[in-house]
């Protein structure tokens, strides 16, 4: 009976149990004889059926010691166990705009596991190997910074240049050719005792506010190896064929993605930008969808018993401020952030991280767990298992939200010679109010149709092979609002907005402009273009006035800008598409020169602006204009590498624009189609939002930047 399905062989028996404290060292243990005499003789009887045809492996029946055990405990860890194949972080540090290291926080498990593997790394160097020792000891918060303000001026700036330049030196990031180096880095640590081999790396660079967050994981010393023998190649970038690259070297590093999630998780709390993502409602009246959306009281009272604020309210279709500018995101510090709340910060990162080993990195399951706590009320039915990504379960009215949030990037030409690019960023968003622990799926179309190039899952899903245009998707979602996937694609409509933009200096202060644009050109209902604003904007000159009447829509001014509204709030554009047109000059207040410290001292320096050319075409009506345009650039100091779109000041214009009614990708969720196990009554709804990002019309009559395609 024993050996097929009696007590001891379709139950359960336990041959023995170890408690490791978090020094891996065994604090308790407890052995079975009775169950282990069953083991020894089962271990006989199988080793004796070993022939010479099947695998020569004997089964292992010696007791292990305590000793033993947390030795073979340890070596797993450190050769892919939870410490190697998952993701552990080494030390957290924050630094202000100053440089100054105003948080930091340090593991010392996780460290105690990187001093282990550096000293048996280090005992493997031999004579014909690199005679490199990894750096092993911890810095301090000044030595980080020390390290930090001389990679920026070594580098030119906080990221970097990214690629190898003429000032880049051996041993540097930029030195290794690859962009990616502006958000991984490597810092040099001042120690004597440590001689040259001091390169503390991967530091994962974040840079939110007025922060830069450094987040170092671990990972195995011969990985910082390779990456030292990379700043040391005389040839650059990622050559095919070569023995190593950058590139293959992060791939073989799963701990890199986490700690880029722990960098933005804290980014978000230290700016105020911890805020989940809107889903939004129907304006059709569904199950209580409108009333909920006017009262607000989405999931908060109906979660159980006692009011929990794990979940804002839904969203509803008023576009949001942000949502409506569609600022462009730089690199650069924003000054006037809020202060640093490092009791926030120290609560969310004791509770998501445990000794450096990230466990559920969102702030409002951390802030519920911390304000509420739990009861018997909270406890998840016997049977089940409670993910991390779901503290609480929800109480009251059943239902699912999914809404397609996707953002539009363009660079628009309207030149032969540069082709216009158009590209969707896009992430469903999600909430499920559904009692219990269920399990939700649904097929994902419109894959081959969006041409989906990026696409990447919240991790409570369970992704399936996919076919050439579906995708079964199944997760056990959590509380509140939440990403349920991203992806990159292309804009399956062709742009929203396109024509061109000209504009020409005919004095030194004054300049003619002419925009050409047709919206929504075949597009059909149900799109609708809720709202269209371009702006020109003139960051290095202020704006005295402007003359021009458009042929649709208002014009208005600001210091540095011409704002014209094409469309605007409560006339929407559908099932048609316009032609807009818009001749004007602007005129700047008198020029005066401007020399300030930028990044020409990392870039070079430009032709004098009292040089002889310039003498020559004064002296030529037909170049006047090209006389004015060398002079203006020549006192215009060039800007830091980390505002791209201020580039000559006042070359391109930009457009801003939400579109409602359907995805531009094609991707789609069919509610029909959503399951969810066990059966309830749930329905489902499904919105779609489309805003622009970097919607950019560069001047056809100016410079601008543009990168070389890829040849097929």
């Amino acid at each position: 009976m024993s050996g097929s399905g009696g007590r001891g062989g379709g139950g359960c028996s336990i041959r023995a149990i170890w408690i490791l404290n978090s020094l891996d060292a065994v604090v308790f243990s407890r052995r079975f004889p009775v169950v282990e005499k069953r083991w020894r003789t089962a271990c006989r009887s199988e080793n004796e059926k070993v022939t010479e045809n099947s695998l020569s492996y004997s089964v292992f029946s010696l007791f292990p010691s305590d000793s033993e055990l947390a030795a073979a405990f340890v070596e797993r860890k450190q050769s892919g166990g939870r410490g190697g194949g998952g993701c552990s972080i080494r030390a957290i540090w924050i630094l202000n705009s100053l440089d100054a290291v105003v948080f930091s926080r340090r593991f010392p498990v996780v460290e105690k596991r990187w001093r282990t593997a550096c000293r048996s790394e280090n005992e493997k160097v031999t004579e014909n190997s690199l005679s490199y020792s990894v750096f092993s000891l911890f810095p301090s918060d000044s030595e980080l910074a020390a390290a930090f303000v001389e990679r920026k001026q070594r580098e030119g700036s906080a990221r970097g240049f990214g690629v190898r330049v003429s000032q880049s030196s051996v041993g540097s990031d930029s030195w290794v050719d690859d962009p990616i180096t502006r958000h991984i880095i490597g810092l040099y640590i001042n120690k004597e005792e440590e001689g040259d081999n001091n390169l503390l790396w991967p530091l994962i660079l974040h840079i939110k506010g007025n922060y830069c967050i450094l987040v170092l994981p671990l990972l195995e010393p011969r990985h910082v190896k390779a990456y030292a023998r990379l700043c040391q190649r005389s040839d650059c970038g990622n050559a095919v064929g070569a023995d190593e690259s950058l590139s293959s070297l992060l791939l073989d590093l799963p701990s890199i993605t986490g700690a880029f999630m722990v960098a933005h998780a804290i980014g978000d709390i230290v700016a105020g930008d911890a805020v989940e993502p809107e889903v939004l409602v129907s304006a059709s009246p569904s199950v209580g969808g409108l009333l909920d959306s006017l009262t607000g009281s989405i999931g908060i009272s109906g979660i159980s018993s006692r009011a929990k604020p794990v979940a804002a309210p839904v969203a509803s279709s008023i576009p949001s401020s942000a949502a409506v500018t569609g600022a462009v995101a730089v690199d650069a510090p924003k000054i006037g952030s809020r202060p640093l709340d490092k009791d926030s910060l120290r609560t969310f990162i004791s509770s998501s991280m445990p000794f450096g080993t990230p466990l559920d990195l969102s702030y409002s399951n951390i802030s519920a767990i911390k304000v509420n706590g739990f009861s018997s009320s909270d406890l998840p039915p016997a049977d089940l298992k409670q993910p991390a990504w779901k503290p609480y379960l929800y109480k009251g009215k059943q239902r699912m939200l999914f809404t397609i949030h996707e953002t539009v990037h363009a660079a628009m030409y309207d030149r032969d010679e540069i082709p216009d690019n158009i590209s969707v960023s896009g992430q469903i968003n999600c909430r499920a109010e559904l009692e219990g622990l269920p399990d939700v799926s649904f097929p994902l179309t419109g894959l081959n149709t969006a041409h989906v190039e990026v696409l990447s899952f919240h991790p409570c899903v369970q992704v399936s092979e996919h076919g050439a245009d579906k995708q079964a998707v199944m997760f056990s979602p959590p509380l509140g609002n939440f990403i349920l996937l991203r992806y990159q694609a292309r804009c399956g409509h062709g742009p929203p907005i396109k024509g061109f933009y000209q504009l020409s200096m005919v004095s030194e202060d004054k300049g003619a402009f002419l925009f050409k644009l047709r919206l929504m050109e075949g597009y059909k209902s149900p799109l609708t273009m809720e709202f269209c604003t371009v702006s020109m904007p003139f960051p290095r000159r202020r704006v005295v006035s402007f003359d021009g009447t458009p042929s649709i829509g208002t014009v208005s001014t600001t210091e540095h800008s011409v704002e014209w509204k094409i469309v605007s709030g409560g006339r929407g554009l559908s099932g048609k598409s316009i032609e807009a047109t818009f001749p004007g000059t602007v005129n700047f207040a008198p020029w005066q020169t401007q020399r300030l410290p930028s990044s020409r001292s990392f870039l070079g320096s430009i032709a004098d602006e009292d040089s002889d050319v310039e003498t020559e075409n004064s002296n030529n009506m037909v170049n006047m204009e090209e006389f004015i345009m060398e002079k203006m650039i020549n006192n215009l100091p060039p800007v830091d590498l980390e505002e791209p779109f201020c580039w000559q000041a006042y070359n391109y214009a930009k457009v801003s624009f939400k579109i409602a009614g359907a995805s531009l990708s094609g991707m789609s969720v069919d509610p029909k189609s959503v399951s969810i196990y066990p059966a309830v009554k749930a329905p489902a709804e499904f919105s779609t939002q489309v805003t622009s990002g970097d919607y950019i019309l560069w001047n056809t009559l100016g410079k601008c930047p543009s990168a070389a395609a890829e040849k097929v």
